[in-house]
């Protein structure tokens, strides 16, 4: 498949918008993060509702995209409408607790109003937190109650499946409310220091994504939830610096090697209280990735090993207490994990995810463990588990079949056949459908069209537009498509053989006649894909507009490519990425429109470790570089992921060496960049102040940007304006000629 002429076909509307330079305005950098949000409308946490009458989402307000009120649009009456205003509730900044801080940096989402919610699940009302207080909205009567009016912060709120009682986290405690009497109910009581009931820890959250430490029975009469025991991570302390303060923060932090948490998991039956704990083996140290009940009954767990070489699945019948290993996965270097687990409403079976044939794939079993057959097989990789058709028998599923570089929507019968591709259009699909199979909302983007929401049939037929977020008249984009830039993409031929894509953009006023500098955006890292056929980042198409050819390649160790490709770099992180990467640069630097002297790279978090390695193992091909809030030593990271990819540094301390970048920085000989928010809890600060001595020991002048009291994602708009700033000023002071781009000399 031809990707740059699917990309270029689809968006043949939207580029026909771009001719009109009636409207012209250059990009700038402001605009990119001023109001209202330059990609249009964008509604996220798209929901159905559980009685399917409903579409809901979250949308920011026109005048504060980063404000965020809960809208629905109704199904029979085809309109949409405000449900709850968020400022009507509250006003002014929120006061977050530490422990949401951290959980909105681990969800990736920032703003204020309304950020999550939930249905019950009979979908007559919806439940969300805001300002620290729970709120139960009643779709009936248009009405908010206020569940908890307290000083603490209730965190991790849910429904219970029967609609009865509202659950919640304070204070490292699990707590109840029976919504028809308002009563409130403490469930555990031990919770405070290190020891945290119902909450997820540190590497769960950062590292596995699970987000949650309890879990509802499905007739609401027991909760499953997690006891965890902080005592023997090791406690760091570390200076979170603001603009107006310094505060130390002791945090418990699991660096590789070092000691994880305690954990149980026990069983609380609500009526009574009483908790059973379930017997989790005799290996003290595992972790526990995911729990799933698989009827009121039946409890599910995935067991892990410390290494991440084995990974079990456990079923519990707590009527009778037996126990039982449905299966059992292994690996010589690590098991992905994945959220693709399905108990079938027949109670006698399951589907699974498992790369064992080098691919993700979807297998169906028993419940006795046997595998019944492999519902997707091929040389490419699934996705997601989307839905089940019950009534007839089709599993929905997105994938890359066709191509890595998009995801799309396919069925396949339980029964096993032939698969069906049912989304149709080129480009980058996300799915949400509805709890009984039979429809579902397609967020769909490409190159040339920012994200749009449709409604369709399981069939992929066309029901309604969500958002279509049309290149109109009006759109906050409009003014700016004159010169908007359709990259190109390609495949490169590594000399070992493999095949890396790539996504270019070229100067919005591309003459092929002169040479242009380059810039190569990387990130680089495991579990991770930056060339889509979807929309990018409006930076980008700034940087085009300012002369640069833009290039980004996705190195092995990336995702979506199966297991042979993303192992590469088992053992020897910062070597197969760094020879990949390098093909991309020798690759940009023979184009006869790129100055080969003049190539820039930047990337944020593993792209920034990249960007560093670039700088010091391959800086013979690079110009200047841009380092932000990089890994500099994997022995400051944390244990699930860092000895998922390396090992334990005890066991190959090698590995270790080889990938810290300190080892090569006295080989730096050109202009870097590096900068790191104050507050990172995730990467942690003392990476960067790491190297900084690493570089004056070695007397290599750089550049360095701190930003106070923020944390790795480096949220807001204002400073995310002035990083984007500091950037382009960077490049443009070390990349551009001090006169006109010059012509190729004949």
């Amino acid at each position: 498949m031809d990707i740059k002429t699917l990309a270029l076909g689809f968006s043949a509307l939207s580029v026909s918008l771009f001719s009109s330079a009636a409207l012209a305005q250059p990009l700038t950098i402001e605009r990119i993060f001023a109001d209202p949000q330059l990609s249009g409308a964008s509604p996220r946490a798209l929901q159905f509702s559980p009685d399917g009458d409903r579409v809901t989402y979250l949308k920011g307000r026109s005048n504060d995209y980063q404000r965020f009120d809960l809208w629905e649009y109704n199904l029979r009456a085809q309109r949409h409408r405000l449900l709850v205003d968020s400022q009507q509730l509250h006003q002014g900044d929120e006061l977050l607790s530490d422990e949401e801080k951290a959980r909105r940096e681990r969800q990736r989402i920032f703003g204020s109003g309304i950020m999550e919610y939930r249905f019950s699940d009979d979908g007559s009302a919806l439940l969300f937190p805001l300002a620290g207080d729970v709120y139960h909205y009643q779709l009936a009567d248009h009405a908010a109650r206020r569940i908890t009016q307290t000083d603490a912060f209730e965190t991790d709120i849910k429904v219970s499946p029967e609609g009865a009682f509202v659950s919640y986290v304070r204070d490292q405690n699990l707590y109840l409310t029976e919504l028809a009497s308002g009563e409130e109910t403490q469930l555990t009581f031990d919770g405070k220091g290190p020891i945290k009931n119902g909450m997820a820890e540190f590497v769960a959250q950062e590292e596995m994504d699970r987000l949650s430490g309890y879990w509802w029975s499905p007739d609401d009469s027991k909760i499953a939830f997690l006891r965890v025991d902080e005592t023997p991570v090791a406690q760091i302390s570390r200076s979170e610096i603001y603009a107006d303060r310094i505060e130390m923060i002791q945090q418990r932090y699991p660096a590789a090697g070092q000691a994880n948490v305690n954990i149980e998991l026990g069983v609380l039956e609500v009526q009574s209280g009483q908790v059973e704990w379930i017997d989790l083996g005799d290996q003290p140290d595992f972790y526990l990735p995911r729990v799933r009940w698989a009827n009121a009954n039946q409890l599910s767990f995935q067991w892990q090993s410390r290494d991440q070489q084995t990974l079990k699945l456990e079923l519990v019948d707590m009527h009778s207490g037996e126990q039982r290993t449905l299966l059992t996965e292994r690996s010589k270097h690590w098991l992905n994990l994945h959220n693709d687990l399905r108990f079938l409403d027949d109670g006698e079976r399951f589907i699974w995810a498992s790369e064992r044939d080098g691919f993700k794939h979807l297998y169906l079993y028993n419940n006795q463990g046997k595998m019944l057959r492999q519902l997707t097989q091929g040389d490419w990789v699934v996705d997601k588990l989307e839905a089940i058709d019950k009534q007839q028998g089709l599993v929905y599923f997105s994938g890359r079949k066709n191509t890595p570089l998009e995801r799309q929507l396919y069925q396949v019968s339980l029964n096993g056949g032939k698969i069906r591709q049912v989304s149709q259009r080129s480009g980058m699909h996300a799915f949400a459908f509805a709890d009984d199979g039979s429809a579902y909302l397609d967020t769909f983007s490409s190159p040339n069209q920012p994200p749009q929401v449709s409604l369709h049939t399981n069939q992929g037929k066309h029901l309604a537009w969500i958002e279509q977020n049309q290149l109109t008249q009006h759109h906050p984009l409009k003014a700016y498509l004159d010169q908007w830039v359709t990259p190109e993409f390609g495949t490169i031929k590594a000399a070992q053989g493999h095949t890396l894509h790539y996504r270019m953009y070229k100067p919005s006023q591309f003459d092929a006649n002169k040479q242009y500098p380059a810039i190569v955006y990387l990130y680089g890292g495991p579990h991770a894909q930056l060339v889509t056929n979807s929309w990018d980042k409006p930076f980008h198409q700034y940087l085009a507009q300012q002369g640069y050819v833009v290039f980004t390649v996705d190195n092995r160790g990336s995702n979506y490519r199966g297991t042979e490709f993303e192992r590469a770099i088992y053992q020897r992180m910062g070597q197969p990425e760094v020879a990949d990467q390098l093909t991309g640069a020798k690759f940009l630097a023979q184009q006869p429109f790129v100055d080969g002297n003049r190539i820039g790279v930047f990337g944020h978090s593993y792209g920034g470790y990249m960007a560093l390695m670039m700088m010091f193992k391959a800086g013979d091909h690079f110009a200047a570089g841009i380092s932000g809030a990089p890994v500099t030593d994997w022995r400051l990271y944390d244990t699930h992921y860092t000895e998922r990819y390396l090992g334990h540094p005890d066991k190959v301390p090698k590995a270790y060496e080889q990938a810290s970048v300190f080892p090569y920085a006295k080989q730096l000989d050109k202009p870097l960049l590096i900068y790191h928010g104050m507050a990172d809890d995730n990467v942690l600060f003392s990476n960067t102040t790491a190297l900084i001595q690493q570089l004056q020991d070695h007397n290599k002048q750089f550049e360095l940007m701190t930003y106070p009291g923020k944390k790795h994602s480096l949220r807001g708009k204002k400073t995310r304006t002035h990083w984007h700033t500091m950037m382009a000023t960077f490049f443009d002071k070390h990349l551009q000629p001090k006169a006109n781009l010059a012509a190729v000399a004949p």
